[in-house]
């Protein structure tokens, strides 16, 4: 196929596309018109159900935690696909690694930009696990925690310090810990199952206090174990990443 024809097949393909989801988005109801009825049955009884004020991770955790297991299961796949590939490459000597801008200038890493790194890191680190633990009292939950919990590590590189990164995320308990996460999810889902109730329906007390930390039972738990899978997967995709750019350029010198 050439340029041209590729070309032509991307823009038939793209009108076709954005066709498409404009087409979806004019049955869409206007801003503020929710329809219902299924958001205000939940606003009703996730409270008195869960003891949870953050409803919405009452319905990714609980009311359709099984949706949320996939979710965080393709994330697990994403990961584990990404070291089985760069590592099985990085394992190939058949041919040599060929960086294809091996020419290009890396400028150092600034002082502003490690202190600054450097800086932000703890915070990071400490916002990251208070939002994947309090998901069943605010709008949080252990997906925007894992995210910030990865980015504590990200800053670390991004101070210039790559083997500090790897001694603090080292891959043998980066894979360990993200295995953990997802299979603590299914885990709880199955113990539930083992009581003869419904998958991921909660089995551990709630607390006497809406909102409290461990008032909501299973949901704060599987929060838990959402933000490490998260974070962890992160970490591994880019920690593979970067092994995968050294090597490449280790090779080309």
């Amino acid at each position: 196929m050439t340029p041209d024809q590729r070309r032509w097949a991307f823009l038939i393909g793209a009108a076709g596309l954005v066709a498409f989801v404009l087409w979806g988005l004019t049955g869409l109801p206007g801003f503020g018109r929710y329809p219902g009825p299924y958001g205000y049955i939940i606003n009703r009884i996730a409270l008195g159900q869960t003891n949870a004020t953050g409803v919405v991770s009452a319905v990714n955790f609980e009311y359709r935690g099984f949706d949320t297991l996939g979710e965080e299961f393709i994330l697990f796949a994403a990961a584990a696909g990404t070291s089985v590939v760069l590592r099985r490459l990085r394992g190939e000597r058949e041919r040599p690694a060929v960086d294809q801008a091996a020419d290009r200038q890396v400028p150092p890493t600034s002082g502003a930009v490690r202190m600054l790194a450097l800086l932000f890191t703890g915070p990071v680190m400490v916002m990251g696990w208070w939002l994947a633990s309090h998901a069943q009292t605010n709008p949080s939950g252990g997906f925007q925690g894992g995210i910030i919990l990865a980015t504590a590590f990200i800053l670390v590189y991004l101070s210039g310090e790559f083997l500090v990164l790897r001694r603090f995320s080292p891959a043998g308990l980066t894979d360990a810990v993200d295995a953990i996460g997802a299979g603590g999810f299914a885990a709880i889902g199955l113990a539930a199952v083992a009581m003869s109730l419904p998958y991921l329906q909660n089995f551990l007390p709630l607390g006497s206090v809406p909102g409290a930390v461990s008032s909501s039972g299973t949901i704060a738990l599987i929060s838990f174990f959402v933000g490490l899978e998260v974070g962890a997967a992160f970490v591994l995709i880019v920690g593979e990443l970067l092994d995968q750019t050294l090597l490449i350029r280790q090779g080309d010198r």
